[in-house]
């Protein structure tokens, strides 16, 4: 017994009826039918379209879709050494963000390998050596060379003092500059290096031979709090909270560190109030409270 067929695979049926017509039909018959199957039967279009395929007049629609693009490689993993040399890069390399902060590095760095050259000790200077290339003296500064004001924050005794304060400078530069902007930031520094070889001269009345950023540095920590209890920093309250406390800790630690050795208190306190004193309208004026981002 033969299985029944369906109507449409049948050798009579309406479909190949269908297709043995439209097969005999032109090619602007088939498009015109298959551009306007709306106004007939649906069979009628689909027809159309299925001699139209058949006869392989219809586009290749696949073909115009653009491939996807590859994926992009992966990012190579970042070794030691590339880190050291982005962290070398921004510590000595002037960017639009960060401009001050390595100017001032390079030109301490500059001065202090010139004195080495010029065959000054490089980790213990003689007080002679240092009044040559610049200190705050009493017995000069006050009489007719108050430049020693300014050339001595650029001066130092001996490497470790040096790699101190510049590690110190690098890491306020990071939190300021990006803040306050590179003209105002120097302009604080070098005012701050000032008050704090004035309040050395004030308070050693008997005499001083002094060297070194700290006033200059202390005057940054002095800007940084301003900063953080005005609020000009976005951060959250614990965040905040956290930084506050570390720069407090920084100040005092070093102010009580320098009651027990050969330490210039004075600029350091010196250098703290100037830095306060011109935080004040420095946060007032010309600066909006900007996002913080470490890394």
């Amino acid at each position: 017994m033969e299985a029944p067929t369906t109507p449409d695979r049948a050798p009579g049926s309406t479909a190949a009826l269908a297709a043995q017509l439209f097969a005999q039909k032109p090619e602007a018959e088939l498009l015109y039918l298959a551009q306007n199957a709306a106004r007939y039967p649906p069979a009628v279009g689909s027809a159309a379209v299925a001699e139209l395929n058949r006869r392989g007049l219809l586009p290749d629609t696949t073909s115009s879709i653009p491939p996807p693009p590859p994926p992009p490689p992966p990012a190579p993993p970042e070794t030691w050494a590339a880190l050291v040399g982005q962290l070398l890069r921004g510590l000595f390399i002037p960017s639009r963000r960060f401009l001050a902060t390595p100017l001032l590095i390079d030109f301490t760095l500059l001065v202090f390998g010139l004195m080495v050259l010029s065959g000054v000790s490089a980790s213990s200077p003689t007080g002679r050596q240092l009044v040559l290339w610049g200190s705050n003296v009493s017995g000069l500064t006050l009489h007719g060379q108050p430049w020693r004001l300014l050339t001595s924050v650029f001066v130092h005794a001996g490497l470790s003092h040096l790699l101190l304060n510049l590690f110190s400078l690098w890491l306020l530069g990071l939190l300021v500059e990006d803040r306050v902007g590179p003209l105002r930031l120097l302009l604080v520094y070098l005012a701050c290096g000032v008050g704090g070889s004035l309040a050395s001269l004030w308070w050693h009345n008997d005499g001083i031979n002094s060297v070194g950023a700290s006033g200059a540095i202390f005057g940054l920590y002095g800007l940084l709090l301003v900063l953080l209890v005005g609020q000009k920093l976005v951060l959250d309250k614990s965040d905040r909270r956290a930084m506050l406390g570390l720069v407090l800790y920084l100040v005092f630690s070093n102010l009580l560190s320098g009651l027990s050795g050969n330490i210039d208190n004075a600029a350091h306190l010196g250098g703290l109030i100037t830095g306060l004193f011109i935080a004040g309208p420095l946060s007032l004026f010309g600066m909006k409270s900007v996002k913080t981002e470490v890394g």
